[in-house]
């Protein structure tokens, strides 16, 4: 078989898979409208701030529009909720970039009783945009962060776009799941 042969075969066996109406359940890409991940510059600095900002969006959309109180409800024994995922991302977000002390790490996880939806939503987007104020004002990834907290030393720019890669992915799979089990939305 030749090379456009299989490229053809292959083209041809994965567009029919997705679109196959043998199955009643319809694709996550179909039920949520799935974003896929960047295409970033060729700079590790672009590449970095790029997932982030993609990661940031994706956790920041999965708490528009939930309903409340289900956006507050615990969905886990643990208490994890919507609200409070991105309470406490927002937390993260000043700690890291802007040198914030947090003293209860555990009560980040709660947004107050008076705080929607918006609310919480607005105060996570104006942390993101302060965070990424001080990254534009640093050129090298392995500079110390200019705001870190003063009672340790300073993490490089390079670690703490790298650690809230990782932080900010690992709740937005949390809210994959707790939104998809409030009202079955799904994607990114």
């Amino acid at each position: 078989m030749s090379t456009s042969s299989t490229t053809s075969t292959t083209s041809s066996t994965l567009s029919t898979s997705s679109t196959s109406s043998t199955s009643s359940t319809p694709s996550r890409r179909a039920r949520g409208g799935d974003t896929p991940p960047p295409r970033t510059g060729g700079s590790e600095a672009e590449v970095l701030r790029g997932f982030l900002d993609y990661l940031r969006d994706s956790v920041a959309a999965k708490v528009e529009g939930a309903p409340e109180p289900q956006v507050r409800t615990p969905g886990v024994p643990s208490g994890t909720n919507l609200l409070g995922l991105l309470n406490h991302l927002a937390g993260v977000e000043r700690a890291t970039f802007l040198g914030e002390r947090v003293t209860d790490w555990q009560a980040t996880f709660q947004a107050a009783p008076e705080d929607g939806a918006a609310d919480v939503v607005d105060r996570y987007r104006t942390a993101v945009a302060q965070a990424n104020a001080v990254l534009d004002g640093c050129a090298d990834l392995g500079a110390p962060l200019p705001r870190a907290r003063p009672d340790r030393p300073a993490p490089s720019v390079r670690w703490a776009l790298t650690h809230l890669i990782e932080e900010t992915g690992r709740h937005a799979g949390h809210a994959d799941i707790l939104r998809e089990l409030i009202d079955g939305a799904t994607g990114r």
